[in-house]
């Protein structure tokens, strides 16, 4: 128990991955790209599991898990990201323009918590976010830093896998390269003994 976490805290090192379709059809993820600046996210699971009543009991409880919605805070939003997944467009000055016409991309998101021994890395496959709001206020006595909040909607893939985190066990070599790429799981290989006993 001496290497397992005892608490996190601190959200840091905030990445993204945009979606691609690989030849075969199945959904990847090009190379994840920084988003320096998080200050807090806050995601909460999206359906609830539902019950079915037969012979007058709780005769089946139905799975219902449609991923997580919630708020991604950062100091600002990179120009990157807003180019590649809100898909703003930069004209031939770089000024960046908002297209009404632009479809949002879809994108992996990778964040980790800062934990007593060791970081706690995250993953969430299939996300895509709203336009932030454009606020801001005045200078007063002292000046605050304002922030900007993206709404984030973390839905499942269709293999069903909606996020991943590492573990107490996790390989060295899978922790290193959680930002290299995007982790996607990999099936447990079955015992030869095992498997015959079927």
């Amino acid at each position: 128990m001496k290497n397992n976490n005892k608490v996190k805290f601190n959200i840091c090192n905030c990445h993204y991955a945009l979606q691609k379709t690989q030849e075969n059809g199945e959904i990847g993820f090009e190379n994840p790209v920084a988003m320096p600046g998080a200050v807090s996210i806050a995601l909460d699971p999206n359906g609830e599991p539902e019950s079915f009543y037969a012979d007058g009991i709780e005769y089946y409880i139905i799975a219902n898990n449609m991923g997580y919605d919630g708020d991604l805070e950062l100091a600002l939003i990179p120009e990157s990201f807003r180019t590649d997944v809100l898909k703003e467009e930069a004209d031939s000055n770089e000024v960046l323009v908002e297209n009404a016409h632009s479809e949002t991309a879809a994108f992996a998101l990778l964040f980790e918590f800062d934990g007593d021994i060791r970081k706690i890395r995250h993953v969430l496959y299939n996300c895509s976010a709203s336009r932030p709001k454009i606020e801001g206020k005045t200078n007063e006595e002292s000046r605050e830093v304002q922030t900007e909040t993206l709404t984030i909607k973390a839905r499942p893939l269709a293999s069903g896998y909606v996020k991943a985190k590492t573990g107490n066990k996790t390989s060295a070599e899978t922790y290193a390269n959680w930002y290299k790429s995007v982790y996607l799981p990999e099936p447990k290989a079955v015992d030869a003994e095992t498997e015959g006993q079927g």
